[in-house]
Parts: structure tokens; C-alpha cells; sequence
């Protein structure tokens, strides 16, 4: 009979392997990597799935196929930086993901409610990265038909673009709201205002222990028909925080133990 110290032993084993895979990954909860993609597209949600489906998360996508229209979010690997305009939508500024990876998470906040990200298992989210995608960023360089310039004519208008993140409980109650600005023109030297077009890192271990993320978006710019900035963002690489990784290991050497 196998004692039961080498049955500790063993569970040990179990999860240092299992925390060792997590650190070869990084700890990553979603990166987008590991979803299928031809070159050069993207994913919005026209065959009716209803979202999808990236490491340890899920993201919700709601598609019209009357209007061919979508909110929540997309993925996509377009490299185009240049392009404007409604068409697209599915580029990210950066032309790229996170740290040079090929994929990455668009989300529009649309008509059917927030875009959003369901954990597997409640915990910690350490962080995120966002960047803001071709519309959105040129619409705010250059102004288009709908929307203005930021910082006016004279560059003085206070203009912004604010990204909100909420956490939610298993309950569906807020632990904790986070906020960055995708741009950001309310400086008193016009040189110090910016438009994001790089990813950047934004810590949400504030929210606490959250099961859902739910992200919206505002602007300065707005019109009789609400804001006229698209309603964009990009994501990638989203990353638990270590203690809800080791966490896990042990809940899983807690399930070990009292199989035996």
C-alpha cells in the first residue's frame, strides 16, 4: 500500500507540473492565439455562434444578419495601419498584437449591451493590454463625417476618450471600476496630448476577485444621436494575477488529496 506521504508527494509533483506549465505560458488567461484564422482576417460572428472562446475566457458577440452588423467582440490579424474608415474596423493600430503576436480582440459597444469577458473560474486579473483601432484612432486624428477632430481647429479643445472596465462578481455584483484614456487632449501644452497607438498596460488587480469584465466607452464628442467618436477598442494578452494561478494549483492538489 502506497503511504500516504508519497501520495503527497505525488500531488506535489501534480502541481508543480501544473504550475510549471502555467509559468511556460506566461500565466496567460487569453491571448488570442489560439483561435483559427486565415492571413489577413477576421472573425465577427456571422456564423451565428454567438461569441467565442480564447484560453481560460469567453467573449460575448452579438451579430445582426439583417444589417450584417456586430457588437461585443471580433478578432482579427490585420496588419494594415493605414486604412480609415468604417472598413477598418478590424485593424488595429498597432498592426499587431501584444508584444508582436499575430492576433488580437476588437470590441464595439453597440446596440445589445456591453462587450464583455467571462472567466472559467472567478479570480484576480492582474492586467490587460489595449490600443485603439484604425476608426477610431483616425477619426480622432482627422475628424470624418460624423465625428470631429480632437483638439479643434486650434488644438485647444480638451477632447478624450475614455476605455471603462467593471468588474463583476459571480453575483453579478461590481467589485470595482477601471479607467484609461484611449486619448486624451485636456493638457495645458497641447505637446503633451496623445492619442493611443501602441499597446499599453492597464492593472486590474483593483477590481479584486471577478468572474465577468464589462467595458465601455465614452468621448467628449457627443451628438443629438449620442457619442459620435467609433466605438471601438483593441485587446490582447490578458493575465491573471499570480496568487489566483497558484490558487488553482493548490484546488487542484485539494482535489487530489480527497480522491484518496
Amino acid at each position: 500500500m502506497v503511504s500516504r506521504r508519497v501520495l503527497k508527494m505525488r500531488n506535489l509533483v501534480r502541481v508543480l507540473a501544473f504550475l510549471g506549465m502555467a509559468s511556460a505560458a506566461n500565466g496567460y488567461m487569453a491571448t488570442f492565439e489560439d483561435l483559427p484564422l486565415a492571413a489577413e482576417s477576421y472573425w465577427n460572428g456571422s456564423d451565428g455562434s454567438g461569441g467565442f472562446v480564447s484560453g481560460a475566457a469567453q467573449f460575448n458577440n452579438n451579430y445582426d444578419t439583417m444589417y450584417g452588423s456586430w457588437d461585443g467582440f471580433s478578432y482579427s490579424n490585420i496588419t494594415d495601419t493605414t486604412a480609415e474608415g468604417w472598413t477598418a474596423q478590424y485593424n488595429a493600430i498597432t498592426g499587431s498584437g501584444q508584444g508582436g503576436s499575430a492576433k488580437y480582440g476588437v470590441g464595439y459597444v453597440g446596440w445589445s449591451g456591453p462587450p464583455a469577458i467571462t472567466l472559467d473560474a472567478a479570480g484576480v486579473v492582474e492586467g490587460l493590454y489595449v490600443t485603439n483601432n484604425n476608426s477610431a484612432y483616425y477619426s480622432m486624428l482627422n475628424g470624418d463625417l460624423f465625428a470631429k477632430k480632437f483638439g479643434g481647429a486650434t488644438g485647444d479643445d480638451g477632447d478624450w476618450f475614455l476605455l471603462t472596465i467593471t468588474g463583476k462578481d459571480a453575483g453579478e455584483v461590481v467589485t470595482d471600476v477601471v479607467e484609461f484614456y484611449l486619448a486624451d487632449y485636456r493638457f495645458a501644452d497641447n505637446g503633451e496630448d496623445y492619442i493611443v497607438d501602441a499597446w499599453e498596460h492597464v492593472d486590474l488587480s483593483a477590481l479584486g476577485v471577478v468572474k465577468s469584465l464589462e467595458f465601455g466607452l465614452s468621448s467628449s464628442d457627443v451628438g443629438a444621436w449620442g457619442m459620435n467618436t467609433p466605438a471601438y477598442f483593441v485587446i490582447d494578452t490578458i493575465v491573471p494575477e499570480p496568487a489566483t494561478i497558484v490558487l488553482l494549483g493548490l484546488g487542484a492538489l485539494g482535489v487530489g488529496w480527497r480522491k484518496r
